[in-house]
């Protein structure tokens, strides 16, 4: 295979994390070691500000600034949820593509990403553009199929362990077994994230330890249930915190509760209030006291207490696209690999662009235990080693010092593009 030359275009899509800028150094970092790269430019806002034609030069950034994204949370380039559902604006992609001389695109992003990645890379192939796709994982929700798990994960889950510790401390101290506080945590329709917050127990998973009661998207959910569960909690402990996933449904699969019952571009449904109907639950039916709280984007940009073995493996993916694509690879999505030793290793590998787009992984029943709101030792030596280490962020003035890009722009080579 003859080496491609060319220059290199990376852009971010969905919901940020607190490590997804730490993939875009990997791919700056790794791409200024290969000649065949002549430039390296970043898409602002996804496939919306490609489809404008806004690229910006990210050569021309300083160093101390590509390391500074290692602890910067959201989204450096700036992020989208928009689809391309036209055959104008996939064309106008790859015109983009060609005035540019882009022959390597790396797209970090969650199913949804994926999915246009790899119909942008197949129009290519279509119309003899020769180009070189791969994808970097990125979600907080861990739902991407073919990898172990997803950068982002381990910051959001380390972060929520964190909070829950504060809070039961607060609820302990206040609790007169007449307290119950409610923590509504993302994750779609997976329970990843509120299964997480198991890992706030501890290694010895203490029974009387917060939280004491986690409702999963995988296990329906009753409200008779939930009423015996809290009364079972409040009857041992001064306090009973429960933490809930988003994505909660009843035993008919219906949502217990929905924002506004919108979508999002991609015909998701905008989740959310199912800490306020429990919490409504409780008041209305045991006339004791109960709280919601709701972490909202605050869980998935806490770069203060992100996770050091997240941040490095959102890093090596970033390395690992610009290697791929590299060596003559295309279609692919790097995935994250766990080793077979006892201690925790994680390696890269890759896995299709088509076997990824719109699947989704599930909490495996296997590491849910029979009480359905605790997890068992399955779940917790398979999320324990993601939330290990801590990213020393500087500060000034006892304020968090985070960098921004000077995004200094490509000049366009296309007139304007009018897309709806």
């Amino acid at each position: 295979m003859s080496e491609l030359i060319g220059n290199c275009l990376v852009a971010q899509s969905g919901g940020p994390t607190s490590v997804i800028n730490a993939s875009v150094a990997g791919v700056v970092s790794e791409a200024l070691n290969n000649e065949c790269i002549e430039e390296i430019y970043g898409g602002l806002n996804g496939i919306h500000g490609i489809l404008k034609e806004e690229l910006i030069d990210l050569a021309e950034e300083s160093q101390q600034t590509i390391r500074g994204l290692r602890y910067t949370p959201a989204s450096a380039l700036g992020t989208c949820r928009f689809k391309l559902r036209r055959d104008v604006d996939y064309s106008r992609v790859l015109e983009v593509f060609e005035a540019h001389n882009i022959r390597f695109f790396f797209y970090a992003g969650g199913n949804d990403s994926q999915d246009t990645a790899n119909k942008i890379s197949k129009l290519a192939q279509e119309r003899g553009f020769e180009l070189r796709t791969i994808g970097i994982p990125k979600t907080v929700d861990n739902d991407l199929v073919t990898t172990d798990h997803c950068p982002g994960y381990g910051s959001v889950v380390k972060f929520i362990c964190t909070t829950i510790r504060e809070m039961s401390l607060d609820h302990e101290a206040m609790g007169q077994h007449d307290l119950v506080s409610i923590l509504e945590v993302m994750g779609r329709n997976a329970g990843w994230i509120a299964a997480g917050a198991s890992l706030a127990k501890g290694a010895r998973e203490n029974p009387d330890a917060a939280p004491h009661l986690i409702y999963l998207p995988e296990v329906p959910f009753t409200t008779e249930k939930y009423l015996d569960d809290v009364r079972r909690v409040l009857g041992r402990n001064r306090h009973c915190m429960v933490v809930v996933g988003e994505g909660l449904v009843d035993p008919d699969g219906n949502y217990v509760s929905t924002s506004s019952g919108a979508t999002d571009a991609f015909g998701h449904a905008q989740l959310g209030g199912c800490g306020d109907f429990l919490q409504t639950t409780i008041e209305e039916n045991l006339g004791i006291k109960a709280r919601s709280a709701k972490l909202g984007i605050g869980q998935r940009a806490a770069a203060h207490c992100s996770s050091q073995a997240d941040n490095d493996e959102a890093f090596l993916a970033g390395e690992a696209a610009v290697r791929a694509a590299v060596s003559g690879v295309t279609d692919k999505m790097v995935t994250l690999i766990r080793g077979d030793s006892d201690q925790y290793v994680c390696e890269t590998g890759l896995a299709s662009l088509e076997d990824i787009a719109n699947g989704v992984k599930m909490l495996p029943e296997e590491w849910i235990n029979e009480d359905g709101v605790s997890m068992n030792y399955q779940f917790f030596k398979y999320a324990s080693p993601l939330i290990k280490g801590e990213v020393a962020v500087p500060y000034e003035n006892g304020i968090p010092q985070f960098v921004q890009l000077s995004k200094n722009r490509v000049p366009k080579q296309l007139g304007d593009h009018q897309f709806e």
